[in-house]
Formats: C-alpha cells, sequence, structure tokens
C-alpha cells in the first residue's frame, strides 16, 4: 500500500525519494538528512512520539533543492545557505534542466580560447 503524496514520509522514504547512495550494508543514509537539518533552518520535519521524524511534501521539496544545488552542482553548504536565504528564490527546476557545469563550461571556453590562438597564429605565418 503506497501513501498519497501528501501523505507525511519517514525519514527512510524520503531518503529513497531523494535517491541518496545506501552503504555497505544496505542502510539509508539517513544522517545526511539529519546533517541538513543542523545546517538549513527551512528544513522542519515533524517530530513526533520517540523523536521520529516525519516530512511534508514542502519539506521533501526543500531536500530536492538542497541535495541538487549540493550533490549535483557541487555548490557549498554556506552557497546553498545564501541561496535559501534569498527571498528571491531560484527557480531551481529550471536551472536543473538548462545548467552547465562550471567544469563543462570551463572546457569548452579553453576550446574556443585555443581555436582563437589557432587561427590569430595562422594569420600571422601567412603574413
Amino acid at each position: 500500500m503506497d501513501k498519497s503524496d501528501s501523505a507525511y514520509k519517514t525519514i527512510g522514504e524520503v531518503a529513497k525519494i531523494l535517491n541518496l547512495k545506501s552503504n555497505n550494508k544496505g542502510n539509508l543514509p539517513t544522517h545526511v538528512i539529519r546533517f541538513w537539518e543542523t545546517q538549513f533552518k527551512q528544513i522542519k520535519p515533524k517530530i513526533l512520539n520517540s523523536n521520529r521524524r516525519y516530512y511534508d511534501e514542502k519539506t521533501i521539496n526543500l531536500l530536492k533543492k538542497v541535495k541538487f544545488l549540493l550533490k549535483d552542482q557541487g555548490m557549498t553548504i554556506n552557497g546553498v545557505k545564501k541561496i535559501l536565504n534569498n527571498e528571491d528564490s531560484l527557480k531551481l527546476d529550471e536551472i536543473a534542466d538548462k545548467s552547465i557545469r562550471t567544469e563543462n563550461l570551463r572546457n569548452k571556453l579553453l576550446k574556443i580560447s585555443n581555436k582563437l590562438k589557432e587561427l590569430k597564429n595562422g594569420k600571422k605565418n601567412t603574413r
């Protein structure tokens, strides 16, 4: 029986949703989510009986953004904090679809620069 999308999820279910890598023993890395809770004040799960955490849809979406920025974009925790604290928060879904990784951009710029140097040197040699 699957829960509806609007139902609260446990920390283990959230780790699956975020597709966090499990360790050698097959345990989900729920400690990552608990660490993010300490770093980002916006992540506030409901903590009910015996300290069990439950996450609503809004919190899960925020965790997805944090994971995207930290893991996929390679940002620092401080950089993500600045984005999350910014009231004009970026539309991260658009960024995910249209992003250019910095290493790819750097490589492309180096190739263009090298081509320009070749063209420039080729003109000097023809004179």
